[in-house]
């Protein structure tokens, strides 16, 4: 968008400081565990899927890319707008899942 309208204004336009992409991979035990306990503390399956957030996973995950890892959040609306806001029941439940995975002792 801001590349069309530089172009209509006559003004050029450059893009800088872009993150990698990166994309969950199911079969790493990070999203079971968080998916195990999320079932255990609410009694569903959780929404697993790729939205745009938690871009700097990529940075970790393009020189690490067998890093097992997970992005969890609460609901936000107006993302990086004077809008901003997140739903508090949402953040309630992230932080009931956060400390969750955080008390798991790591297997070895």
């Amino acid at each position: 968008m801001l590349t069309s309208l530089s172009m209509l204004a006559g003004a050029e336009c450059e893009h800088k400081g872009s993150y990698p992409g990166w994309k969950p991979d199911p079969k790493f035990p990070v999203i079971a565990l968080v998916s195990d306990i999320y079932q255990q503390l609410f009694g569903k399956t959780p929404k697993i899927m790729v939205i745009n957030a938690g871009l700097e996973y990529g940075l970790f995950k393009k020189p690490y890319p067998q890093m097992d890892m997970v992005s969890i959040g609460p609901i936000i609306y107006g993302a990086h707008s004077p809008d901003e806001r997140a739903n508090i029941k949402s953040v309630e439940k992230y932080w009931q899942l956060l400390t969750s995975v955080l008390k798991i002792p790591e297997k070895g």
